[in-house]
């Protein structure tokens, strides 16, 4: 495949073929995985029959499961089987809504962080009664369903049935609706938002609280194709990822102000007009795949948010941990813009707003990295000096039922070149324009934006893309000029360090941001330390890289031209060189400030 783009894309995404990973993975020798219902319940039956009695073996799910094909596949191979739903003893859809509705909120996309348990979420009399009949079961029972553990804490088998989040919203986009919620014609944006506020919350705390007493881990990403694991597996897999640098699967979604620069370098599918985002190191979001040697061919896809509530001590470091909780802090992602629109006028919430208001502990500081961009690339970056503020809250406001924004009268327009490097605090308006092929470099919470005018644009769907005049306006920072502009956020790359084939920058991200970036160009191997935080990297120049323990610790590792990838913090010395001797290259590396440097 050769790169077909109009203007001046990187070197490479003209003159040579994509080798870029879309499927890395993690190799786990010396572990079984069972492929196929029949495959999967044969050995689920086999290890029941090691108790004694009628067994009762519980399937624990992940919410968006599909239980339907569960139940149809136990009936069949498993017909002495009682099969019991433990979603029954859910509460009733509008006892749900009535418990939710203050986390939920009115607003298409943000809500508040819910703080509940699962068991909140059932009827305390229908949970109690279903746990007295499986006390009294005569013939082996099987109990599925989020939540079935409630019932049965003490099963012959434990069962932790798990979904990929790219997956679920797959599943929301084609009509299937959010837990017991009735919605399955909902706008995706409201059925994500509960996702994101209320049911994977909830249902990471319930699995990380069944994970040390399951006996299977069951991955149910493909219909008709679940693949499990033993329990010794799972952890061995954990294990594995925490110890060496690693990348997550990546996912592409087109958006209205979409790119060619991703299809045509990730090798995309060719029948989608544009990709706007790619998410490549966003562990909540992407997920980890585990090569266990089978004959098939046929990996195991893990939400890679596993790893972080696993082995958060390994993966992130102990301070980084002290500090984050079982959140991954920072983000790498992709917005393509080339031959594509401008993202939306923005803003994200300062701390206290982010706190007070949705329930987040830290907000979406962001930078954009330019991986590459045309000679007509800009990125809109702070207010022009003299602004009116009110005039300016006028305009924006008019402009939702004009359909006109003056942008350029009120915000910095700056040219984009490759290789740029814009700090983004957040309060500090912003958004890339058309022409940029942007690595986004952010604290996590990445859906806390706020849109101040989309170009007059509606989304993919037909609807108006949500404007939250309300929030920007009031985390704005009005001080955020173009003079203040260029002294805090502009021009603030330095040298680090620098030898025989090699030199290390600091790209200059504001004293106000957590995330320290570190750019490294070389064309001999240049050694690394992750002091005891996590890193993680993009090859933001040159084709081929191999990231190497100086002791052996670990294999060696090839990324390619625009591949991210993470090296967890127990990884401590690693070595990254050039695929090819004495090509030059580059990476540009983040990791949490004050964590041991």
């Amino acid at each position: 495949m050769t790169i077909q783009l109009d203007g001046p894309a990187s070197d490479i995404a003209q003159r040579l073929p994509s080798n870029y990973d879309k499927f890395p993975k993690i190799a786990v020798p010396g572990q079984q995985a069972w492929r196929g219902w029949p495959q999967v319940l044969s050995e689920l039956r086999r290890h029941a029959g090691q108790q004694t009695g009628a067994p009762l073996i519980v399937v624990d799910t992940y919410p968006g499961t599909d239980l339907n094909e569960l139940q149809a596949a136990a009936a069949q191979q498993w017909p002495d089987y009682e099969l019991i739903d433990a979603e029954e003893a859910a509460l009733d859809g509008d006892s749900l809504g009535a418990l939710l509705k203050r986390f939920l909120t009115p607003d298409r996309v943000l809500g508040v962080m819910a703080p509940h348990t699962l068991r909140e979420f059932y009827d305390a009399d229908k949970l109690e009664a279903l746990a007295a009949r499986l006390t009294r079961r005569t013939q082996p029972t099987l109990v599925y369903g989020w939540g079935a553990s409630l019932a049965a804490p003490d099963p012959a088998v434990l069962v932790l049935a798990d979904l990929a989040r790219w997956e679920i919203q797959m599943r929301l986009r084609s009509g299937q609706g959010n837990w017991h919620a009735g919605n399955g014609g909902e706008d995706i944006l409201r059925k994500y938002k509960r996702g994101f506020f209320v049911e994977w919350r909830v249902a990471d705390r319930h699995k990380q609280s069944l994970s040390g007493q399951m006996d299977f881990y069951l991955e149910t990403n493909t219909a008709g194709q679940p693949m499990m694991i033993a329990r010794a597996a799972y952890e061995a897999s954990l294990n594995a990822a925490a110890s060496r640098p690693f990348r997550t699967v990546p996912f592409f979604d087109p958006g209205i102000w979409g790119g060619q620069w991703l299809r045509e370098v990730c090798d995309l599918d060719r029948g989608t007009d544009n990709f706007a985002w790619g998410f490549d190191g966003v562990p909540e979001e992407n997920s980890v795949l585990f090569d266990y040697g089978r004959e098939d061919g046929a990996a195991l896809e893990m939400p890679a948010q596993n790893l972080v509530l696993e082995r958060p001590r390994e993966l992130l470091g102990e301070i980084t941990h002290a500090r984050f909780g079982t959140e991954f802090p920072i983000r790498f992602d992709f917005l393509d813009t080339i031959q594509g629109g401008n993202l939306s006028l923005q803003v994200h919430p300062l701390t206290a707003y982010i706190q007070q208001h949705f329930g987040m502990s830290y907000t979406q500081d962001e930078s954009y990295y330019l991986l590459d961009a045309d000679e007509t690339a800009l990125v809109y970056l702070g207010l022009k000096n003299g602004v009116d503020k009110q005039q300016m809250l006028a305009d924006l406001q008019n402009a939702q039922q004009t359909g006109h924004f003056d942008a350029e009268r009120y915000v910095n327009a700056l040219p984009a070149r490759k290789h740029d490097h814009f700090s983004i605090p957040a309060g500090t308006v912003h958004c890339s324009g058309s022409g940029a092929m942007v690595l986004e470099i952010s604290a996590t919470p990445y859906i806390f934006t706020f849109k101040l005018w989309d170009w007059g644009r509606v989304g993919l769907d037909g609807q108006p893309r949500p404007i939250h005049l309300q929030h920007g306006a009031a985390n704005i920072q009005w001080e955020r000029d173009a003079d203040w502009v260029e002294k805090n956020l502009l021009h603030l790359t330095q040298p680090v360090g620098s030898g025989e084939g090699w030199r290390e920058e600091s790209t200059g991200l504001s004293e106000l941001e957590f995330i320290e970036t570190r750019r490294h160009w070389f064309s001999v191997p240049v050694h690394h330390d992750t002091h005891g935080t996590v890193n993680i990297l993009n090859l933001v120049e040159g084709r081929e890289a191999v990231v190497q323990s100086p002791t052996g610790a670990f294999e060696p590792f090839t990324v390619h031209y625009a591949e991210t990838f993470i090296v967890p913090a127990a990884v401590g010395e690693y070595v990254i060189r050039p695929a090819v001797e004495d090509q030059e290259v580059a990476t540009i590396k983040a990791y949490v400030r004050g964590t041991g440097r």
